[in-house]
């Protein structure tokens, strides 16, 4: 038999906000042994993270919590403060979303690993240091030694990620809690991310308590499965009984909602748009960022060709850092380049003079990866949706209410939100505002920056099939940049690929989905988690054995 590392019994949290208790996790049962994964999986604001969180006492004030929460047998609600504390890091450790706000950005990742062994144990610096970088080794960070003595800014998003890893490995814990831990990830390195937490799992004989919004991950790593809407348990079964034999509705609903590699009717272009001008022509262009005092100017996009035509969709994908963002900016007059032509709608914009910017912005939208970042909290939304068309001087009074109302209609959002606050939505509601203010100007090219990143994965359905009904009845050509390639599957009608700065392969969807070319492209088409355990599990074996 094995050990039972995490027994939760009747489990509540509630909210205190303005006079009222509001719950979050409702009655909860369940339990995890030693060598095992439970994932606990629905949308957000289903009460997957808020439930791994209060298992430790790291929830805020206006929290209360009820029942059990035995680790290894030892009760941990209304357990001492200084028993909880010794618990954490030790027993149990935590894996969060975002690691450069998880990990602290003025020490290196080596004293930091060194502090949660010392708090710990009784350890000299050097036998800490030792075990450090020992720990660096385990989880496949290039160069140990040197990376002892990095920042976390001076690593890649997967490295900080493993170095994340690492410091909650630090104590052997029982159970380790991963909170979205490959969301931000492209899938080479969630491939890479996930080989090492299924390594250290048979290594360590860990239990991991895996959230997660992306069944693909699920299918790859859990044995056991927890379903949650609204804050109560809707199923909960072994993961061959979820993925392949589903019984609640709202189960059913999420897997359909994934999006399948390779399932995605073909998209054609519509005939009347055939023959025309190019909206954006890209022709050897480079792109540098300058240099800044001791650091060296870098050249992030070498020699890059690219035509989008009106009403397509083009998807760029590639591994974080290989340029992607970096075009997407460059074309439309964000960034400089350094070689090379730009031409929009038929404009040279290679050295735009602000004159000719400011027209071509009326020629562009764009939608950011975080809307709640790129919308200005201070303003409604009415305000930010009609804010480029008041500054273009196209409409204002009445008819700028008009024009908003439309735009709101457009993206299926009911008119009188238009007063609600950037804080007072759902991530996918500030994703369609992004949208309505990107379109407002009728552009002739959006640029969709990650947009469905952050999204899970019905929300991120809706959003996808309102960009294809927006997209056919706008005929606006679209720069479709990701890393997940299932997205692009659903999208596009041609696909380009980036490697370090430079495009490897381009051609329709279909052949480069399932006939690439490129050694690179079936590197990444192959690392793409598929929500099926046993054909995740024939595919990651495949993969393995091109290494």
């Amino acid at each position: 038999m094995r050990e039972t590392v995490l027994k939760v019994s009747n489990y509540n949290i509630d909210f205190w906000v303005e006079g009222v208790w509001y719950p979050a996790a409702i009655d909860m049962n369940f339990e995890l042994q030693a060598g095992k994964v439970l994932a606990i999986v629905g949308e957000s604001g289903s009460g997957k993270s808020t439930t791994a969180m209060g298992l430790m006492d790291l929830l805020a004030s206006n929290a209360r919590v009820s029942g059990s929460v035995k680790v290894k047998g030892q009760e941990m609600i209304g357990a001492k403060k200084s028993a909880i504390r010794k618990s954490r890091g030790r027993d149990v450790a935590y894996i969060f979303q975002e690691p450069m706000t998880a990990l602290n950005p003025v020490y290196t990742i080596g004293f930091q690993i060194v502090e949660t062994l010392r708090t710990h144990f009784d350890m000299g610096p050097q036998e800490a240091k030792a075990r450090a970088i020992e720990l660096i080794t385990m989880v496949e960070i290039p160069n140990p030694e040197a990376s002892f003595d990095k920042y976390p800014h001076q690593l890649s998003g997967g490295q900080r990620q493993r170095a994340m890893i690492a410091q909650s490995l630090a104590c052997d814990p029982g159970l380790l809690v991963a909170d979205e831990p490959t969301t931000a990830l492209d899938v080479t390195v969630q491939a890479e991310i996930l080989d090492l937490m299924r390594n250290l799992q048979d290594r360590l004989n860990s239990a991991i308590l895996l959230i997660t919004h992306d069944m693909g991950v699920v299918a790859d790593l859990a044995d056991d499965i927890l379903v949650m809407k609204d804050g109560v348990t809707v199923e909960y079964g072994t993961s061959d009984q979820i993925f392949h034999h589903p019984k609640h509705p709202y189960t059913q609903q999420l897997l359909a909602a994934v999006p399948k590699l390779g399932s995605a009717a073909m998209r054609k272009l519509s005939s009347e748009l055939t023959g025309l001008p190019p909206v954006l022509k890209l022709q050897n262009v480079s792109i540098e960022y300058p240099k800044k005092g001791r650091v060296p100017a870098f050249r992030a996009v070498t020699d890059f060709s690219l035509e989008i035509f009106p009403g397509e969709i083009v998807g760029l994908v590639g591994e974080s850092g290989s340029g992607k963002t970096t075009v997407g900016r460059a074309a439309i007059g964000l960034l400089p380049i350094v070689e090379g032509t730009i031409e929009l709608v038929g404009k040279d914009i290679s050295k735009p003079s602000l004159a000719t910017l400011r027209e071509i912005r009326k020629h562009t939208g764009i939608v950011f990866q975080d809307p709640a970042s790129s919308l200005n909290p201070r303003l409604p939304i009415g305000e930010s949706i009609g804010e480029p068309i008041l500054l273009s001087g196209e409409a204002k009074g009445a008819e700028l209410d008009n024009r908003v109302e439309d735009l709101l209609d457009r993206v299926e959002l009911p008119r009188w939100y238009r007063n609600r606050y950037p804080h007072e939505l759902s991530g996918g509601q500030r994703q369609r505002v992004g949208i309505a203010r990107a379109l407002a100007l009728t552009p002739d090219l959006l640029i969709a920056d990650e947009p469905t990143s952050a999204l899970d994965v019905s929300v991120q359905a809706r959003f996808l099939e309102l960009l294809q009904n927006l997209q056919d009845k706008l005929k606006f050509a679209c720069l479709f940049i990701t890393h997940d390639l299932a997205v692009v599957d659903i999208l596009s009608h041609r696909i380009a690929v980036m490697q370090e700065g430079r495009v490897v392969e381009v051609g329709p969807r279909d052949q480069i989905l399932k006939n690439p070319k490129e050694a690179y492209t079936k590197r990444l088409i192959s690392a793409v988690p598929v929500p099926d355990p046993i054909e995740q599990r024939a595919r990651r074996e495949a993969r393995l054995s091109l290494k």
